[in-house]
């Protein structure tokens, strides 16, 4: 446990502007009635003097002096994510918690847009290969953060924004305490409304029924279960890339979770794998979670989740052991295909030296494959209960992106309305930079709550976060017949949705079947699609809305494009 002084704000100097003595006096004599009354608990390891605090570092550093000398068992530090951009560590600090080192420095996988740059999880493509150890101790100077002319910056300020006095920032800050990683995760979820039955007491699910009120105002309810489910599983898949990032990082000493259940405050934040209750959502099993959330953790360590048939893979294996008992054991590694086939299997004495051990390399050659194909690569050390597993997916080749025989336009125009009224099928590509009533492609989850935080993009005049909440796929529809995959956002849709816009359908007229759907979060609630088709005079109009320019660089990509044509060609 890391209890904090119950503060999210500035701690001043008598003197300074807003200085308020009697309520800086209850904060210490709080904590020390934390020491006192709670000292003992065998589980109460450290103390953070507040959250996200600003202010003086002097009367930080004082209040931790005073502790330390009435309880020195304990280890403590100024705050948790003190001075945000413009992180520092004091005398008295035993550990430094915060987000970032220096403005390009992350430390999360993760963050808001007013708190941008954004995470490599929100940019990059999926991969298991990051770590955070060059960021600790970085080769170059990292770029600071810019303050204005007098001195100031704009910050998050709770659920609001405040201008503070910017103390200088150190671009080559490395504290020589242990690090600890603060907030990750936050990886949004679409509400679960089975959930409105279970408030049985005096509080009740206002805001879930608002939120059901709004889906269906937009005729969009019959999806609300898929939502959940799909939105949930990709959130999955982030939280497991941010644990593995994390516990990759040698220089990294510990992380704190922002939280596996679900908040009900600001906004309604729906990140967790349970719900308030601490109930699970069904998105994912204990076993599963711990095989990236552990004492002890195997992973593999590789670039890239989607692979080209007969190419060859190559992964790192590595273990993260803070068991004191595990001095040795055997890998067993295995490549799996969907339909049993095992293409290659591996195993490996090691010896357990320190809390990380580099076990061997593992290279398998892939067959090939007339479809997307799901390969798992599963680890685990023999006779323990540490294991792991990673959904890999082989694309077939596809050597170019054939779109002869297609009827393929920008729009809706003399020759095509001429191809439908003879019953023909025409491919609709829009020009993505003029195309309007739609929203950018952005793969990753939807960051902690997007109605609170686009209040505060809009409140520090920065861009708006996209607010999207991965994709629900019709996985039956005959246009991606040569482009299998499951119902919800999987790597191999990484490069289709970020070289894509998402059409709003808002205000369509008529019938239509939406085959790929962006999710959007519950206070927006557009109708979004990605590719969708129509009727209309006699014919049939397929949309999608992706650059095939870019995406023809890709084997995935390519193979989407086929399937696609292959479609309306036919």
């Amino acid at each position: 446990m890391e209890p904090q002084l119950p503060f999210w704000g500035t701690i001043t100097e008598e003197g300074e502007e807003n200085h308020n003595q009697e309520e800086q006096d209850f904060l210490v004599e709080e904590g020390f009635n934390m020491l006192k009354f709670f000292g003992n608990h065998p589980s109460y390891c450290m103390m953070s003097m507040g959250n996200e605090l600003w202010g003086s570092k002097k009367i930080l550093n004082d209040i931790i002096g005073g502790y330390k000398k009435f309880d020195n068992r304990h280890l403590y530090t100024q705050g948790s994510n003190n001075f945000q951009w413009f992180p520092n560590v004091i005398e008295n600090d035993d550990f430094f918690v915060g987000v970032r080192l220096a403005n390009d420095r992350r430390i999360r996988g993760s963050y808001a847009m007013c708190d941008a740059p954004l995470g490599h999880i929100q940019t990059d493509k999926p991969a298991a290969n990051h770590d955070y150890d060059s960021i600790i101790r970085p080769k170059k100077q990292a770029n600071s953060t810019e303050v204005s002319e007098d001195g100031t910056v704009q910050i998050q300020y709770g659920t609001t924004m405040k201008t503070v006095k910017a103390s200088e920032a150190d671009a080559d800050f490395i504290p020589e305490v242990p690090i600890v990683t603060h907030e990750i995760g936050q990886y949004e979820t679409y509400p679960n409304f089975k959930e409105i039955e279970k408030y049985t007491g005096s509080l009740k699910a206002r805001n879930f029924e608002v939120f059901r009120e709004r889906l269906e105002e937009k005729g969009l309810l019959p999806l609300a279960e898929d939502y959940f489910k799909c939105s949930g599983k990709l959130a999955v898949q982030c939280y497991k890339e941010e644990m593995e990032a994390v516990f990759r990082s040698r220089l990294l000493g510990g992380f704190q979770i922002l939280d596996i259940q679900d908040f009900s405050g600001q906004g309604t934040a729906l990140v967790g794998v349970l719900d308030a209750f601490m109930d699970s959502k069904g998105l994912i099993t204990d076993s599963e979670w711990r095989e990236f959330c552990n004492d002890a953790v195997v992973m593999a360590r590789f670039d890239s989740y989607v692979l080209e048939a007969v190419s060859s893979f190559k992964a790192h294996t590595e273990l993260c052991n803070y068991r004191p008992d595990l001095k040795d054991g055997k890998l067993i590694c295995t490549l799996t295909l969907e339909n049993s086939e095992v293409i290659g299997k591996v195993e490996k004495n090691f010896v357990a030296e320190g809390n990380y051990t580099d076990i061997c390399d593992v290279e398998f050659t892939l067959p090939q494959v007339t479809k997307n194909t799901k390969a798992v690569l599963s680890l685990e050390i023999d006779g323990t209960d540490i294991r792991n597993h990673y959904d890999l997916w082989v694309i077939p080749t596809v050597e170019k992106t054939d779109i002869s025989g297609a009827y393929i336009f920008n729009e809706v125009n003399e020759e095509a309305e001429s191809l439908l009224k003879q019953g023909k099928t025409v491919l609709i590509l829009p020009d993505l930079s003029k195309l309007e009533n739609s929203i950018e492609g952005f793969y990753c989850q939807d960051f902690w709550c997007y109605h609170m935080f686009c209040i505060i993009s809009q409140m520090m005049k920065k861009p708006d976060p996209v607010g999207t909440m991965g994709l629900l796929i019709d996985t039956e529809h005959p246009a991606l017949a040569g482009f299998a995959g499951e119902k919800y956002s999987t790597p191999q849709w990484w490069e289709i949705v970020q070289n894509s816009r998402s059409v709003i359908l808002d205000d369509f007229k008529g019938e239509k079947n939406v085959i790929v759907r962006t999710i959007d979060n519950f206070d927006r609630n557009h109708d979004l699609s990605l590719l969708y088709e129509y009727e209309k005079d006699g014919g049939k109009v397929v949309v999608c809305s992706c650059d095939f320019d870019k995406l023809s660089h890709s084997p995935e990509g390519r193979a989407f494009i086929k399937s696609v044509v292959d479609y309306v060609r036919n």
